[in-house]
């Protein structure tokens, strides 16, 4: 019982870190599945929901590896602004084809599925570092991260991806989120680079367990 109320701070930090990172994901899913015809945004959105589960669970075996690799975060970074430069232009071309009064091009089901690959796998990349940062090869506290996480996903997915195509506002949020993130996660990759490489440049060390 003593170990367990010891743990509750790290378990209490873990859950903070995934309802954050969980939400993130939830964002490009659902505005990827949002230019869908109705019938096939819950196909798209379970697809992301899946790959997300496989890819935590596959970077989460080797999640103290992965965390000595100073280059990840810039590779996340990356994917991360394309991502969002692709959403950008696929709501300029929404309101383009709005405005002119034509009929918007539907979106289809291998776009969308593109785009929710590449962004799950940079922000399950993210997820699990950040959760094993905390967890610290405490194996239960790992998989409790990672079960929340799948979940969080679950309930948030589909009802964004319905927000999103409604309310084209927020997926201009949802964007400059996606966006943040990425610059964020470069800044983190770059600060990691320079320490690992002895780079000599005036940035501050990221800590590990900062919610992105």
């Amino acid at each position: 019982m003593d170990s367990l109320y010891a743990q509750a701070p790290q378990f209490l930090e873990i859950l903070w870190l995934n309802i954050i990172l969980s939400g993130d994901n939830a964002v490009v899913i659902g505005l990827a599945a949002a230019g869908l015809p109705p019938h096939l945004r819950g196909k798209a959105v379970l697809f992301g929901i899946l790959t997300a589960a496989a890819l935590r669970i596959v970077f989460s075996l080797g999640a103290t590896w992965l965390l000595g690799l100073w280059w990840v975060e810039l590779i996340g970074g990356l994917a991360l602004l394309y991502i969002a430069w692709g959403f950008w232009k696929e709501l300029r071309h929404e309101a383009a084809e709005a405005e002119s009064g034509a009929e918007p091009a539907e979106k289809t089901l291998v776009q969308a599925l593109r785009q929710i690959i590449i962004a799950d796998v940079s922000m399950s990349l993210d997820n699990v570092l950040a959760v094993a940062a905390v967890a610290r090869n405490n194996v239960v506290m790992l998989v409790i991260g990672l079960t929340v996480s799948i979940l969080l996903m679950g309930l948030l997915g589909g009802a964004l991806a319905r927000l999103l195509d409604r309310y084209k506002l927020i997926a201009y949020v949802g964007l400059a989120l996606i966006a943040y993130i990425g610059v964020e996660l470069l800044w983190e990759g770059a600060a990691a680079a320079n320490e690992t490489l002895a780079l000599g440049l005036p940035l501050p060390v990221p800590h590990a367990a900062t919610p992105h």
